[in-house]
């Protein structure tokens, strides 16, 4: 009971702390919002929003269900999960956080997976996506393509080390299914059964994807908007400055430069606002940057964890397996950096010509005028499909 009354204590004395700050801090705190706002307006939902309707289209026509038979042979004995979180990881990779724990937890809904399956396959399919990794901190923050390479392999590899790891969480739990033999014509059949099953016309069916989609995407851009406040409100009170003495400590002890530490802090909150700032920070060598983003990006600061928090709310699937496979995916993707640095970065990558081909690389041109576009379309992108959202919505509520 003391322990509870604590952290009411606690929790309330936050908020009211946090309130007298927007009070005091107006300007900041709308300057920041502005900025929350801009990005997800800009580049989170047109760049989200078409994986997550395609998701959601493609798990009621049972192409999921057909996915899953395939991969069941290899997911199953890798990662202890079913096949079909092999769709959640590669979605997840492609379209970035929070996808993988919004697919994992269509998954459980429809109990295609247990629970601590799900606990196990949220916690390694959460990534951050190619153009973000390419375009906004290799090229955008650090004017340096080559080094999208490095955090790529570093965070990838990652997310299969934690995969591997969590195969042994709930070690003791019956299996709901065995690894079954390759066969396309099982597939098709258990695709075609559960489309039949989904007795949603294709009208309701891509109706029910877009408000599903929406929605998602409205509570993570509350959440940006509200992290990128909290952010700058943190290092206006100095705040973030008496958290950096405790990672000043840890950072000494790593032989990392301190002066990364309140960078760091500011992308345990956000990391993309971390990024930035430890890309423009003078004194450190670019191996020492490059593992601190390494370890922000696979940690994926707090504002990615409060958005999949919430999305996992609305199942079974506890947080705290999420969580811990955060740190774990952080310090995986931190050592790797160390480990590839020089044979890759340093003996293959660096003054190479970027032109040479490569199967995933895009030049720094190319990725430039990727970031425009969504810059320029972003908004469009996202004001035209609040339309149709809002005359979806309004049709079902007025029936």
């Amino acid at each position: 009971m003391q322990s509870s009354k604590f952290v009411t204590i606690l929790l309330a004395s936050s908020v009211m702390l946090f309130a007298i700050a927007l009070i005091s801090h107006p300007k900041e705190a709308l300057d920041a919002s502005i900025y929350g706002l801009n990005t997800w307006w800009d580049v989170v939902f047109p760049s989200l929003l078409p994986f997550f309707i395609i998701a959601e289209v493609l798990i009621g026509f049972g192409v999921v269900k057909f996915i899953g038979v395939l991969l069941e042979p290899f997911m199953r004995p890798l990662f202890r999960v079913p096949g079909v979180g092999g769709f959640v990881w590669s979605m997840g990779m492609a379209s970035g956080n929070p996808a993988g724990a919004k697919f994992t937890v269509r998954l459980r809904e429809e109990n295609q997976i247990t629970r601590l399956e799900a606990e196990r396959l949220v916690a390694f399919t959460s990534c951050a996506n190619p153009l973000f990794i390419f375009g906004a901190v290799a090229v955008g923050f650090f004017h340096n393509p080559e080094l999208g390479i490095i955090f790529a392999i570093s965070h990838y590899g990652a997310n299969i080390l934690v995969g591997l790891v969590m195969r042994f969480y709930g070690k003791t739990e019956k299996e709901k299914g065995e690894a079954t033999k390759f066969s396309i014509i099982e597939a098709f059949n258990q695709m075609h059964e559960t489309r039949i099953a989904d007795k949603r016309p294709i009208g309701k069916l891509l109706g029910d994807a877009v408000i599903s989609s929406i929605n998602t995407l409205l509570m993570i851009g509350g959440f940006i908007i509200l992290f990128s406040v909290v952010n700058r409100l943190l290092s206006i009170m100095n705040i973030t400055d008496y958290l950096a003495l405790c990672i000043q400590l840890l950072f000494k002890f790593l032989m990392i430069p301190i002066d990364l530490a309140i960078p760091f802090i500011s992308g345990l909150f956000e990391m993309t606002i971390g990024s930035d700032l430890i890309s423009t920070t003078t004194g450190v060598t670019l191996l020492q940057q490059s593992v601190v983003v390494s370890f922000l990006l696979a940690f994926g600061g707090f504002s990615i964890q409060a958005q999949v928090a919430s999305i996992l709310s609305k199942s079974d699937i506890r947080f705290l397996p999420f969580l811990f496979a955060r740190f774990l995916q952080g310090i995986f993707a931190a050592v790797l950096t160390l480990f590839i640095w020089e044979p890759i970065y340093e003996k293959n990558l660096q003054g190479e010509n970027l032109s040479q081909p490569t199967f995933f690389l895009l030049d720094q041109t190319q990725m430039t005028t990727i970031i425009d576009f969504f810059t320029q379309f972003g908004p469009m992108i996202t004001i035209f499909s609040l339309v149709v959202y809002i005359l979806i919505y309004a049709k079902r509520t007025s029936n």
